[in-house]
């Protein structure tokens, strides 16, 4: 009889083989201009617009700036060479990759034609089609993170036991997590210790710009995407050799809040440029997105609603071309809506839904916020003090029936700290600085009395 768990790894080993095989395809170096995969004219048309604002440039140079290989720009330069419209302006001593080129006067005129066309100098774009399926391939390729490691991440926090159960089967399904309750209690603190989370996992390779239509999009975000720190050897061992076109990044995370715009979620056409930059979404693919203070954007919920309805459900995500054409891309990153108000005031029950995992992220218990008051007392360098703590609950939140949130006890620490700094006296807590600490903190009634 065979036994069940060599027959699951066995699968799983299977499925991991597939998978590389599948995505080194995808990415695998394009040794001629056939092999790039979308119009050589494309290329070219970079080239020359690197040799107009250069004035000449080795092949060494236009392949690190367009990431094609040396060999396809070779061929490319010596075609111009062949139409007289680039010359060699000086050579080199050892071989052509040392030779730099410049533009003849016809191929200033063709520059010129190339920049009426779009003014992009980068990494040459790969085809949309060959981004879609590396997007498909790594994503199915899911993250896999355990209980220790999430409870590792979320360790610096002080939250109810087996919190991490609701976090953690989120990640590992990618889909989509909401997470709600009262503000000052955490929620963004733990959304951002799932973006730490999904970006410590096995990096990814994102395209710098891919084409559709004949037009360039560009992905690659400096901002949002950082280049992973991999050995070279490996990956190629496992890979072969990687076209350049393709950055290995860690995962990708992106944070938005009240500056969300509905332009943000679609095709940017740059007027002056005449390329697009991708949306949002399209960055965060195979990482996650956060919408930080849901509710509060310059778009409103309805309006997210029926724009990410269709594809938090499918998964795919169409985009419009200004020219009417549709971009279709895989809609594939954890989505994290993060709000402080009623969720059933935001949206209906369609979209939530849709959304895989509802966590609430609620007040602290009595005991919960005393062990942040005496972690954050700690971690500052204040001596606890019995008296102030007792003296803190009973006037600050028992008598007003103040609901206690978990940044209060950092906050009211860190005044506390600079009063004393401010008077030049050794820091320490007394229920005096305590109460002159709250007074300047709670927007209250009794905090304008105890200011008279």
């Amino acid at each position: 009889m065979t036994d069940q768990p060599d027959q699951v790894v066995a699968a799983i080993s299977q499925q991991q083989a597939d998978f590389v095989a599948r995505l080194k395809e995808v990415i695998a170096v394009a040794n001629t201009p056939d092999e790039l995969g979308i119009p050589a004219g494309i290329v070219s048309d970079i080239i020359f617009k690197i040799l107009f604002n250069e004035g000449e440039a080795t092949l060494k140079r236009l392949s690190d700036v367009i990431k094609v290989h040396g060999r396809v720009i070779d061929v490319l330069v010596e075609q111009m060479q062949y139409e007289h419209l680039v010359e060699v302006a000086k050579a080199g001593s050892a071989n052509r990759a040392t030779y730099a080129f410049s533009l003849t006067e016809e191929g200033m005129k063709r520059a010129r034609d190339a920049m009426e066309r779009n003014l992009y100098i980068g990494p040459a774009p790969v085809a949309s089609d060959k981004y879609n399926e590396a997007v498909l391939l790594q994503s199915q390729n899911k993250i896999h993170v355990t209980p220790p490691e999430v409870k590792a991440a979320l360790s610096h926090l002080i939250l109810p036991d087996n919190f991490h159960r609701s976090i953690g089967p989120a990640i590992n399904g990618g889909t989509s997590l909401f997470l709600y309750g009262p503000p000052g209690n955490g929620k963004t603190t733990v959304a951002e210790a799932i973006a730490k989370i999904i970006t410590g996992t096995t990096p990814v390779f994102m395209p710098y710009a891919v084409t559709v239509a004949g037009y360039i999009v560009t992905i690659f975000d400096p901002l949002i995407h950082k280049h992973a720190d991999v050995d070279p050897n490996s990956v190629q061992s496992t890979f072969g050799r990687v076209d350049p076109r393709w950055a290995i990044v860690d995962r990708p995370t992106v944070m938005v809040g009240g500056e969300l715009t509905m332009d943000a979620l679609e095709l940017r056409f740059e007027e002056l440029a005449k390329y697009y930059e991708a949306p949002l979404q399209m960055k965060a693919n195979m990482g996650m997105f956060l919408i930080d203070d849901f509710g509060r954007q310059q778009i409103s919920p309805a309006q997210l609603l029926n724009r990410w309805i269709v594809p938090l459900e499918s998964h795919i995500d169409f985009l419009r071309l200004r020219t009417g054409q549709a971009m279709q891309i895989p809609f594939k990153q954890l989505i994290v809506f993060s709000t402080n108000l009623d969720p059933d005031d935001l949206v209906d029950a369609a979209f939530m839904r849709r959304i895989q995992m509802k966590v609430g992220v609620r007040s602290p218990s009595e005991s919960m916020f005393r062990k942040i008051f005496l972690a954050m007392a700690q971690s500052m360098g204040i001596p606890p003090d019995r008296e102030t703590y007792a003296y803190l609950l009973k006037k600050w939140y028992e008598e007003p029936d103040r609901p206690m949130q978990a940044v209060h006890p950092r906050d009211l620490l860190r005044i506390v700290k600079a009063l004393c700094e401010y008077d030049n006296t050794p820091v320490r807590m007394t229920p005096e600085l305590m109460r002159e600490a709250c007074v300047n903190y709670f927007v209250s009634q009794e905090g304008e009395a105890m200011r008279r």
